[in-house]
This record gives C-alpha cells, sequence and structure tokens, in this order.
C-alpha cells in the first residue's frame, strides 16, 4: 500500500504546498477546505450558513474524486472563526450529513486562511 493524492477540478486547489487530499488503502484524508467556488478561485465570503454549503461542496467533490462520499465519513473537524455561528453551522451541516453524522470536533480559532471565517476537514473510507 502506498499513499496516493487526490486531485479534482470539481473543488478549489490548493493555496499552498499540500494537495486536496489523500488516500491510503480504505482511508481517504481530505485536507481542509475553504469556502472557495472552485469555477472562479474565489472565497465566497457570503455569512455563515452558505460559507458552510460550500466549504461541504467542496469536500464531498474530494471525496468523490477518490471514490468515497459523505456517507462515509468517520470523524470531521470543523474551524470557525467565532462561536457564535456554531448553531447555524451546524444547520447547514446536518443537510449534508443528517441522522447519520460521523464523530466531529469543533474549534473557534484565532484566523483562518485567506480571512475565512469556516474550514472543514474529513477522514472517511471508501
Amino acid at each position: 500500500m502506498r499513499k496516493e493524492v487526490i486531485n479534482t477540478e470539481n473543488a478549489p486547489a490548493a493555496i499552498g504546498p499540500y494537495v486536496q487530499g489523500t488516500t491510503f488503502g480504505n482511508l481517504v484524508f481530505t485536507s481542509g477546505q475553504l469556502p472557495i467556488d472552485p469555477a472562479t478561485g474565489n472565497l465566497i465570503n457570503a455569512g455563515i450558513a452558505e460559507d458552510t454549503r460550500q466549504v461541504l461542496k467542496n469536500v464531498q467533490a474530494v471525496l468523490m474524486e477518490a471514490g468515497s462520499n459523505l456517507d462515509n465519513v468517520l470523524k470531521a473537524t470543523v474551524y470557525i472563526a467565532d462561536m457564535g455561528d456554531f448553531a447555524e453551522m451546524n444547520k447547514v451541516y446536518n443537510e449534508f450529513f443528517g441522522a447519520n453524522p460521523p464523530a466531529r470536533t469543533c474549534f473557534q480559532v484565532a484566523k483562518l486562511p485567506l480571512d475565512a471565517i469556516v474550514e472543514i476537514e474529513v477522514i472517511a473510507h471508501k
């Protein structure tokens, strides 16, 4: 077994020295996804609900390229700039994960790349 790199045009390109995700065996690891529109490469900056929705669409695109999907997510890590956005972020998060969500950790952070207000990374199986 060896690490394989995931690359898709359906998610934003990396903004630093990292890849969109990797696989090892049946595990998929996504890099933290920001609310960047992959078509334009721009941060959408539309508020926590729309930003979370874009982030999860980006996560979903990386997973699909790896042969997985959101139903296979085992663990998610959410980084938000303001814990006051927690409830609204959760509403959108629930739209994507529903009744059987993965294990999750959520942190308020001082600053995210590009001054984003939310970033999410996941570990999934395929």
